[in-house]
């Protein structure tokens, strides 16, 4: 068993900043999980935190159910993978990946074995006689990978790998890992700031900001289920539209999302959700991913700005009234005209439409209240 468990964990430095408070996750053995954020948000901290290279100001870590918060980096039995490789560049890749077996004292017709069954599951068996300077930074992430590896951990902490490289080459390594992870089974703990990393990695996301957990869950739930109005707007390309002074409206026992002067009535499943939170009318930020905007039909209207051809869609950024909209617009039937200073007609779904309140910034129908109070923020779970 490989779980992993940070138990209220604070992390205070010596001048006072906190890096991280009371942070709460449960990891399961052979789960992969990815901590996501901006910069700043305390998510590499952490990190550095389960593997010994950050002490603990407050809180318990626990690795294969034993308390590890004053256990040595190396008696932890967990390997990282830095954003910088960490290679050494007088050695091979035979040699880089051999290193910490040969200070285990291991015997070297092991340490063989382990070398060359890591370089063909990572296709790098053709480099072992090269050194890191004469490879590519792609290929030397594949021999920072496999070092780690070969050491057979019950845990693997990669912090930020991918951020060094292009865009293509980024791409590619995504898939690789993937790959990897199905065949060795471990427990993966990533970090990256790139949500499209987060989102096709990861078993679960944990979403930080300010050095609090704001959101855990799965892909498709933070997707679906933003707690609040940082994690509907950092998760999803292109970013969640937010339209501000709106209104939510209860009118005769029936709930009415106000957005520019339309009404939407909203959905059996949110009216059910709303009363049972006991939402009053309020104000509210309406959100709408610009992939649920209809164009050419609607009375809500807005001037096009921007309109950019990606293929097979459009991405459009238009301005209604003093809002900012996006919208992502399939080519195959438009029938709409939707070049700049256009204006259009748009609507969406009510089902798909995102109720914040304006005060708390918290999702009215997801918000966990007793959840967040027990610092576990995440989403509630309804059953219809």
């Amino acid at each position: 068993m490989s779980e992993v468990i940070l138990k209220d964990i604070k992390k205070v430095y010596d001048n006072g900043y906190v890096g991280t408070h009371d942070v709460n996750i449960s990891i399961k053995d052979k789960e992969f999980i990815v901590l996501v954020g901006p910069s700043g948000c305390g998510k590499s901290t952490t990190l550095r935190m389960v593997a010994g290279l950050e002490d603990i100001t407050d809180g318990e870590l626990y690795i294969d159910g034993k308390l590890m918060n004053d256990v040595a980096p190396k008696d932890r039995d967990i390997a990282m993978v830095f954003q910088s490789y960490a290679l050494y560049p007088q050695m091979t890749v035979y040699q880089n990946m051999a290193f910490s077996l040969e200070l285990r004292k291991t015997p070297k017709a092991e340490i063989d074995r382990k070398v060359r069954e890591a370089a063909e599951i990572l296709e790098i068996t053709q480099y072992l006689d090269r050194k890191p300077a004469a490879l590519s930074g792609g290929q030397r992430q594949r021999v920072a990978i496999g070092r780690a590896m070969v050491r057979d951990p019950k845990v693997f902490l990669m912090d930020e790998p991918l951020s060094n490289l292009d865009a293509k080459l980024r791409n590619q390594m995504r898939a690789e890992i993937i790959k990897l992870r199905q065949r060795i089974n471990t427990t993966f703990i990533y970090v990256t700031h790139d949500q499209t990393e987060a989102m096709t990695l990861g078993d679960r996301i944990v979403i930080m900001k300010d050095g609090y957990v704001n959101q855990i869950g799965t892909p498709q739930e933070v997707f679906n289920k933003p707690v609040n109005l940082f994690v509907a707007g950092f998760i999803g390309m292109p970013v969640m539209n937010f339209f501000d002074n709106c209104k939510l409206l209860l009118e005769d026992g029936t709930y009415y999302a106000e957005i520019r002067g339309v009404k939407f009535k909203l959905s059996d499943f949110q009216q059910k959700a709303l009363k049972q939170n006991g939402v009053e009318s309020c104000d509210i930020v309406a959100g709408i991913r610009p992939q649920h905007i209809t164009v050419g039909e609607g009375d809500l209207t807005a001037t096009v700005e921007v309109s950019e051809m990606m293929g097979s869609e459009y991405n459009i950024h238009a301005r209604s009234n003093e809002d900012e909209v996006v919208m992502v617009v399939p080519t195959v039937g438009l029938e709409t005209d939707v070049s700049m200073g256009a204006t259009v007609n748009f609507t969406t779904n009510p089902d798909l439409i995102q109720l914040f309140d304006k005060k708390t910034s918290n999702n009215l129908i997801w918000y966990d209240e007793a959840s967040a109070a027990a610092n576990e923020p995440v989403c509630k779970d309804y059953e219809f």
